[in-house]
């Protein structure tokens, strides 16, 4: 039996049944994996499981791994835990690349002030380094 989600969005959930019958999987194995933190669906108020889409494509994929691969669950759990780390990797490399384009923007926009980026050895610090000028009558400042 299918339902709309009540509050938060229209998506389409599944009750624990209907994901079992979906995936071809006994309701037990379905509780197994979210007890184990493989699949973790959404929850009622009164505590019952609500599957979504994402969750029924994360059981089939479990069982695709399982049968197909060969692959037992530590394995799958490894797998899961190095695919939400890549998809948070991939997102904050999209973040800081729009953050050095704006910057770059920026940069141009509001013209430059000179200088240049120094690689300093075994340090991860990025430093701007600008060559002062020198001014008359001031002997310690360093030539151009």
């Amino acid at each position: 039996m299918a339902e709309k989600k009540g509050g938060r969005d229209d998506r389409e959930v599944f009750v624990i049944s209907v994901a079992a019958e979906i995936t071809g999987m006994h309701a037990q194995t379905l509780r197994t994996y979210d007890r184990m933190g493989l699949v973790t669906p959404e929850r009622t108020n009164g505590g019952g499981r609500r599957y979504s889409q994402d969750d029924i494509r994360q059981l089939l994929e479990i069982q695709r791994l399982s049968h197909d691969e060969g692959v037992n669950l530590a394995g799958i759990r490894a797998i899961i835990d190095l695919q939400r780390r890549v998809a948070d990797l991939e997102q904050e490399n999209a973040a800081l690349r729009r953050r050095v384009g704006d910057a770059e923007r920026a940069a141009e926009k509001g013209g430059r002030r000179g200088g240049e980026i120094v690689h300093v050895p075994r340090s991860t610090a990025v430093v701007l380094w600008e060559q002062r000028r020198r001014r008359r009558g001031d002997d310690s400042a360093p030539a151009d």
